[in-house]
């Protein structure tokens, strides 16, 4: 897939494509994995528990590629104009900025500790 985006696209954007579907199935599977381990330790069942834990995962995961793209449009616009060291400065702080924005504005639109909590004792029968 990433090959085909490359040719149509060329490799700058196919890039983008590269490490995140290869990374996050897998980091999503072992979390759910463990999480559900972990929990059928304690003599709980943890299915509903590990798919949750992994969700939040998912969203944290979100949150940070949105980052991600405002490191890159930052970079791509500001490359041709500034010396790298400073373009890649800025862009960090950018990504830093819109990262944590993101999350302070989840954080107080659906506050996941408190779905957590809530689900906790749901998820011990499961």
């Amino acid at each position: 897939m990433t090959g085909i985006i490359a040719k149509e696209f060329g490799a700058a954007i196919a890039g983008l494509f590269l490490a995140f579907p290869a990374i996050f199935p897998a980091s999503a599977t072992l979390i759910e994995k463990h999480e559900r381990e972990r929990r059928q330790r304690a003599g709980v069942g943890g299915i509903r528990r590990g798919r949750l834990v992994a969700g939040v995962d998912a969203a944290g995961a979100a949150m940070g590629c949105m980052g991600l793209m405002a490191f890159a449009a930052t970079t791509w616009l500001l490359l041709p104009r500034i010396s790298s060291v400073l373009v890649l400065t800025i862009a960090t702080l950018v990504w830093v900025g819109v990262s944590v924005t993101v999350w302070s504005v989840r954080r107080k639109c659906l506050p996941v500790g408190r779905r957590l909590v809530a689900n906790r004792d749901s998820s011990r029968n499961s």
